[in-house]
């Protein structure tokens, strides 16, 4: 399973800039192996994140913005959910991995569990 994570090479807002930056250097502290896929110089990667992303998580203009987490095809979620999995320890069940052995998280029943 790849992770892929869509990303903006040249966004002008420091906000998506430090998402995207903590996005990733999170997921290299875990050692997830992960494709990063830029949307500011792909057009087709651009047109692929936002035929996949779910109705329902699309912001109001119906442009969802980077960063984009997904699990092969399935949509892991942005950076909010990314963002609310780290707090729980959940990373690795937001990203439809096994926790390695050893880790603080488990799996269990959980809104995120039913990827695994």
């Amino acid at each position: 399973m790849v992770i892929r994570v869509f990303l903006a090479s040249s966004s002008g807002s420091t906000a998506i800039k430090k998402k995207q930056q903590d996005v990733v250097a999170f997921l290299e502290a875990l050692k997830v192996e992960y494709d990063p896929l830029d949307i500011a110089c792909n057009e087709e990667n651009r047109m692929w994140m936002r035929e996949n992303v779910p109705e329902e998580k699309k912001p109001a203009n119906g442009i969802p913005l980077p960063p984009q987490i997904f699990n092969e095809e399935s949509y892991c979620g942005d950076y909010e959910t990314f963002f609310d999995a780290k707090e729980d320890n959940s990373v690795y069940a937001f990203l439809g991995l096994a926790p390695p052995p050893g880790s603080k998280e488990t799996v269990s029943v959980g809104q995120y569990s039913e990827r695994l």
